[in-house]
């Protein structure tokens, strides 16, 4: 039987302004803005799986920062200099709070995330000192974990998936809504056909409806 492990839930979130660059929002949608709902709706999704207090989220969003605090979840001031850095100081201060918990570290991107996915891939994240889930294409991470006191070197990016697995166990649930990652329309195409969280339901819903009246 795997040991419970207590989690310290790190969620990165850039800057909505420069935030999913390669991602085109349908028109008359603002990329920031719908940036904003993808990360508010994987946000509202992990402080439902997870006690709000155990949740970190690094960002320095006039938003998504905002938000946070509203659950009840932490908020670490991003330090501006690139994910690997945020992802860094999320860790850190997770650890100061509780040196016996496991810190995972989530991105701020999946928007079709349910909270019993999380849960799912969390439990089977602590059978592994080190562990992480890839993405949907298996290049990138959505998910990387270190049980108590085993230190963890963050190296996301392009291609993060074969670096995070030089040194943690891979792991790929049948979990399509957490592997699901958006970075450009297709990808959040695939996300909404899966089912996405209410922020970004609501803000493509009202793009769709202000195109419908524009015609």
């Amino acid at each position: 039987m795997t040991e419970s492990v207590h989690w310290r839930l790190v969620l990165p979130v850039k800057e909505a302004q420069r935030a999913k660059t390669r991602l085109h929002a349908p028109p008359p949608l603002s990329r920031p803005d719908l940036a904003r709902a993808i990360a508010l709706d994987t946000l509202h999704a992990v402080c439902r799986a997870l006690p709000p207090g155990d949740v970190l989220t690094i960002t320095s969003d006039p938003v998504v920062g905002p938000a946070t605090a509203a659950l009840g979840a932490r908020v670490v001031p991003d330090p501006g200099a690139g994910l690997n850095a945020a992802v860094s100081a999320g860790i850190a201060a997770a650890r100061a709070l509780d040196e016996q918990a496991g810190v995972a570290v989530l991105l701020g991107d999946l928007p079709a995330l349910r909270p019993q996915d999380l849960l799912e891939a969390l439990h089977e994240c602590a059978a592994h000192p080190r562990a992480l889930v890839p993405d949907h294409d298996g290049t990138g991470t959505v998910l990387l974990t270190a049980r108590p006191g085993v230190t963890v070197e963050p190296s996301f990016g392009p291609g993060s998936a074969a670096r995070h697995g030089e040194f943690a166990t891979v792991l790929t649930p049948d979990l399509p809504r957490l592997r699901q990652d958006v970075d450009d329309l297709a990808a959040l195409q695939a996300a909404v056909a899966l089912g996405v969280g209410t922020h970004t339901t609501q803000i493509l819903g009202a793009a769709r409806d202000q195109r419908t009246a524009a015609n």
